[in-house]
């Protein structure tokens, strides 16, 4: 009775393996809303073996501010059994363990702390570094460019008029970014820490920051959508071509790579074999010499016969262009030749000058009236 049972225990095996499977890749999600359990006491109830410290140093613009806030990182840290030391000689920083620390993680936490305050980060949003969720991100920005102007004005476009670019990645992010000096800090959960710090590398890259916000801005209202959360972006991404201005001058000769063979090339023929395939290999030394000597007097005949043309080049006389012969107008008018003669016999019986016959008529009777009148007018 125990064999058939144990084959039947075996049999049903392979079922359970695959409940273990279904179990494993529930498990490997992670349900919205989820936080991992706080580090408490309980879990290292023995405390530390050893004592660990960082220090660091700050600029001199920060030391009125230091000792002001002090009092309050010094509580800050108490809280988390951390001890804290400022010393304004050196100009430095120091945190350290004490025997009551159980938290291992704390004091790298306490490092970053210090670190964010010499950075110029406020108390007030440095201190959500000793949270569980909250990490933070200090990206270099001085050795990315090397034109100091260049750099200015990319660190400023970063910035945005008024700080509003750098208000937008915030919002967008959920990050707390300060940019001071050389150092870009930024402050929030590790996926917006991923995605300021490439933000920050591109501007530095001469890329504009608004092409990013606006993949971010697409980013998280798909992420909104449940349906679209496990499927690919990329199609409703937007995609930037970079346009270069000023495009490199093209070399006149391009150097064409030939496509990869892996057979060699073909051995060149030699002299011999080229005789072969002539004929020349099989002639006598003295036909040989014979053919040579005649190839050099055709070659000197055509040279000459070259040269010749080049010479009698100069006594060609150029081509004239035909001249064009332009054809007279014909008159429209019609000359009246019997109207000209009756004109010129006029002119002739007259005498230049003279009068009418007409009006010499005319003026003898008016003298005759006037030779009447005359001896009325005595008496």
């Amino acid at each position: 009775m125990e064999a058939p049972e144990r084959e039947e225990g075996r049999k049903r095996d392979p079922k359970a393996k695959k409940a273990t499977k279904v179990d494993e890749s529930e498990l490997l999600t992670v349900p919205d809303g989820w936080k991992e359990p706080a580090f408490t006491r309980e879990d290292n109830p023995r405390g530390l073996l050893e004592e660990s410290s960082f220090a660091t140093l700050f600029p001199k613009y920060r030391e009125a501010y230091l000792k002001e806030c002090w009092p309050l990182v010094q509580k800050a840290l108490n809280e988390h059994h951390i001890k804290a030391a400022l010393d304004l000689i050196e100009g430095s920083m120091t945190v350290s363990t004490t025997k009551k620390t159980f938290d291992p993680y704390i004091i790298i936490r306490a490092r970053d702390l210090i670190k964010l305050l010499a950075r110029s980060v406020p108390f007030e949003q440095a201190v959500r570094i000793l949270e569980d969720e909250v990490a933070c991100d200090i990206i270099k920005i001085g050795s990315l460019v090397r034109n100091r102007e260049r750099f200015i004005k990319r660190r400023q476009r970063l910035i945005g008029p008024n700080g509003s670019t750098l208000k937008a990645l915030e919002l967008l992010t959920n990050c707390y970014i300060l940019v001071q000096g050389n150092t870009v800090s930024a402050l929030g959960p590790f996926n917006g820490l991923k995605e300021v710090r490439k933000v920050v590398l591109d501007t530095m890259k001469n890329i504009h920051p608004i092409y990013n916000i606006k993949t971010l801005m697409i980013k998280r209202e798909l992420s909104k959508d449940p349906e679209l959360r496990a499927q690919n972006w990329e199609r409703f991404l937007p995609k930037f071509k970079h346009k270069n201005l000023n495009k490199r001058k093209e070399p006149k000769k391009k150097n064409v790579k030939k496509e990869y063979t892996p057979f060699p090339p073909p051995q060149p023929e030699s002299q011999i074999d080229k005789e072969l395939a002539s004929g020349e290999y099989f002639l006598k030394e003295s036909q040989k010499k014979r053919k040579r000597v005649e190839e050099i007097k055709a070659k000197q005949a055509e040279a000459i016969s070259r040269r010749q043309e080049e010479r009698n080049k100069a006594f060609i006389p150029p081509k004239e262009k035909p001249v064009i012969k332009q054809k007279k107008a014909p008159s429209e008018t019609k000359i009246d030749i019997e109207a000209i003669k009756e004109k010129v016999k006029k002119a002739k019986k007259k005498k230049l000058g003279a009068l009418p016959v007409e009006e010499v008529k005319l003026k003898i009777s008016t003298d005759e009236k006037k030779k009447k009148k005359k001896p009325s007018l005595k008496l």
